[in-house]
């Protein structure tokens, strides 16, 4: 039996990277729609699945893209039914959003590079979570931060600068603040795009960015098998036993 996973996009420069890989790999085909380029959502998902990808709108102005209040319908809806949901990056503000938790403009500035994250202690019964490391490394770049998850949702990683960082909503879904699919070729493009606001925050780009390639090999051995656990839960092969929402 073959699996899909609609994948939404908002913009040219964030597509699913290592997505596209990874989870075929897993026994998931993606199904990517780009609102951004003229496609329409659909009015429900009919995939086994759903993962939003990052993207430079506002996860809390519904008017910074067209189709960001369905999108936040089709996550709500998705995470209630129980449906496996990935949110990355705009993807995972959008989840919080969507579940009556709020973004805002991060107030110490935007979080860029390659950075770690801590796992929390809830995260140790996580059937995604579960065996990823202590601190892993993950790719950051973004100027919105998670100021507040939604009721009932449990808190799997967290930052210094920000904490919200990795979070669950009922059973199975998950939204990441940060980016684990981005290879070297995508980062690039961004620090060349974000140039004068990267050096703004008192970065050089082209240090990010060579940060970011150093640490991509440890970022497909630790979230590789994290995507290869998801895709199990898409497949029905993982066993949950965490409240529904």
């Amino acid at each position: 039996m073959s699996h899909r996973a609609l994948v939404i996009t908002h913009t040219a420069s964030e597509s699913p990277g290592t997505l596209s890989e990874w989870l075929p790999h897993a026994g998931v085909e993606l199904d990517v729609v780009e609102p951004w380029n003229g496609a329409r959502l659909p009015g429900r998902v009919e995939a086994d699945a759903l993962i939003v990808m990052g993207g430079p709108q506002q996860a809390y102005d519904d008017a910074s893209a067209p189709w960001l209040r369905q999108t936040k319908q089709l996550m709500r809806t998705a995470a209630r039914e129980g449906l496996p949901v990935l949110g990355i990056c705009l993807g995972g503000q959008l989840l919080a959003e969507a579940m009556g938790g709020r973004v805002k403009p991060g107030a110490d500035g935007p979080e860029l590079g390659a950075r770690f994250i801590a796992k929390r202690d809830a995260a140790v019964d996580d059937p995604l979570f579960g065996e990823i490391p202590l601190s892993p490394v993950v790719v950051q770049w973004h100027w919105d931060a998670i100021v507040e998850l939604p009721a009932h949702a449990v808190l799997l990683a967290a930052g210094t600068r920000y904490p919200n960082q990795a979070f669950r909503v009922g059973p199975k879904a998950y939204g990441l603040q940060f980016h684990i699919e981005s290879p070297a070729e995508m980062v690039a493009a961004w620090a060349v795009a974000d140039t004068d606001a990267v050096r703004a925050a008192g970065l050089e780009p082209v240090t990010v960015l060579e940060h970011v390639i150093e640490a991509l090999p440890e970022i497909e051995e630790v979230w590789r098998p994290f995507i290869e656990r998801f895709a199990a839960l898409i497949r029905g092969e993982t066993r949950t036993h965490l409240p529904v929402v």
